[in-house]
């Protein structure tokens, strides 16, 4: 296939273990030579050291680095980099900044601007699936004041939520389950989606509880050639937070993924969309699907869908941003299946709690069907500044079960110290027979995954391991006047055994 826009060095406009991603795909494509941006609390990066080049953008606060469109730009140009990869989270879904890419003279490896901001505005975007007759959940037209949207609810129906109009990831959300909390909840999400996206315009959304959140991944040539490659399920969620992803679903059927995958590219094509997106729906028990939201970048979790087709999704972004035409051999099938884990920096037993600090150890699971995705290792330093992801572990099996067998491996291998992350949960989920059983919904979490209730044992068993540490010492302190005692072993496995004992 033909490629008619020359590519040979991009900047990455990101950072973490997504930006040493597009930098790894860049490598493996003829040698794309890669340019870096950091913050001052990022020198020390992998994606720094992993690039080609390298540039500072200013101090930690995103807004004056990571979000700087200005700054951005103006590295692209005396990098004399060809195209920018916005990766996802920051400016990966602004239409302003691949617009400012374009203008510049440079090439945006994502959708058009227009295809952001159509879709980046969830009002707009509902008006436009009804158009192209995908489903959408009940809920309110654009435009309404409060007093309208009070109006409207009933109609709507309880329990509803409040959704902010111009962004996602479950900023300005709210659940409203009687008509008292419907005051609260929209002055909360006006003000949270106003600091969160300069945009405080919401609107009532009916809450389908016990529904399942499934996905479907999109490739968009610049041709006309729109595919999708299989659904994943992402209904292992906290307040809306995605923590774990499977493809393809437990849930699905022939019959609902060739509807649901249909409906998906017809929601594509209805903005013209060019290049990987993500189409989301919310599906009931009777297997009713519904438009959610359409993500206009790459996924978190895409890593899933590369493992069950075979398709390298970065690499595709770039190769349909060059001009390459999708033919007949795009056509994928899904093989075996594939789970991922998003390990954070978090504490699963004090309210996942954001966790800063040093790494002092970074084991890796590895073997058969085990993948990590990372930006870590052992001495690097964890901020407060930056959303609290860290790695990715993937397994992929033949069948669910064999999948799930190696995850469970892979979190039983792998080792972070030095912060707390949410390793537990995700070995906790793994052994959750409900779970294994595929019998869940967004709602699982917090119906049957509670973390709370294990704080206080938590914690008396941290108090109880510190005592018989300082006991253990002071005997050794004692003993070692009296007899010379023999060589210990003092392996760093045993160590870490120990320590991990004292500080999970």
């Amino acid at each position: 296939m033909t490629e008619t826009t020359l590519i040979r060095k991009v900047l990455v406009a990101n950072r973490g273990e997504i930006a040493v991603r597009i930098i790894r795909a860049c490598r493996e494509l003829g040698g794309i030579q890669t340019v870096a941006v950091y913050s001052e609390a990022d020198r020390e990066a992998l994606h720094v050291r992993y690039a080609n080049e390298a540039y500072p953008i200013g101090v930690p606060a995103p807004r004056e680095s990571y979000l700087n469109i200005g700054k951005l730009i103006d590295v692209a140009r005396k990098s004399g980099a060809d195209a920018i990869h916005p990766g996802y989270g920051f400016l990966s879904e602004r239409a302003e900044f691949a617009q400012a890419v374009e203008d510049a003279g440079l090439v945006f490896i994502g959708p058009s601007p227009d295809a952001i901001a159509r879709m980046g505005d969830k009002l707009a975007a509902r008006d436009l699936m009804v158009k192209a007759g995908v489903p959408v959940v009940p809920g309110t037209e654009p435009g309404l004041d409060d007093d309208e949207l009070r109006a409207a609810a009933p109609k709507v129906g309880y329990p509803l939520m409040v959704k902010a109009a111009a962004g996602g990831g479950g900023k300005g959300m709210r659940v409203v389950r009687e008509p008292s909390q419907l005051d609260a909840a929209l002055a909360a999400a006006h003000r949270e989606a106003e600091a969160a996206f300069g945009d405080g315009t919401v609107y009532l959304e009916k809450m389908l509880e016990g529904a399942r959140h499934i996905e479907f991944q999109i490739l968009a040539d610049q041709h006309g050639n729109t595919i999708h490659l299989g659904e994943r399920e992402c209904s292992i969620q906290r307040r809306h937070q995605k923590l774990f992803e499977e493809s393809p679903s437990p849930f699905m059927d022939d019959d609902l993924r060739e509807r649901m995958g249909a409906a998906a590219i017809r929601a594509a094509q209805a903005v013209n969309y060019v290049n990987a997106g993500t189409i989301e729906f919310l599906v009931d028990a009777d297997k009713n699907f519904y438009f959610l939201e359409m993500n206009t970048r790459l996924q978190v979790e895409h890593p899933v869908t590369e493992l069950v087709t075979g398709v390298d999704m970065v690499k595709e972004q770039i190769r349909i941003a060059r001009g390459r035409r999708m033919g007949p051999e795009h056509g994928v099938t899904l093989k075996g299946w594939a789970v991922e884990c998003r390990i954070n920096a978090e504490d699963p037993y004090n309210n996942f709690l954001p966790s800063v600090g040093r790494i002092s150890v970074h084991v890796a699971p590895t073997g058969p069907g085990v993948r990590l995705d990372s930006g870590i290792y052992a001495g690097y330093e964890v901020t407060p500044y930056y959303d609290s992801l860290l790695a990715k572990v993937i397994a992929w099996g033949e069948t669910r079960g064999e999948a799930l067998l190696r995850m469970r491996r892979a979190l039983a291998e792998y080792k972070i110290m030095g912060l707390k992350t949410n390793l537990p949960f995700h070995q906790k989920l793994i052994d959750s027979t409900r779970f294994l059983a595929g019998r869940y919904d967004t709602q699982f979490v917090e119906e049957y995954l509670p973390m709370q209730d294990e704080v206080q044992n938590s914690q008396d068993e941290e108090v109880a391991a510190i005592l018989a540490t300082v006991v253990e010492h002071l005997y050794r302190q004692q003993a070692s006047q009296i007899v010379a005692r023999p060589k210990r072993d003092a392996s760093n496995w045993k160590w870490i055994g120990r320590y991990e004992r004292m500080h999970r």
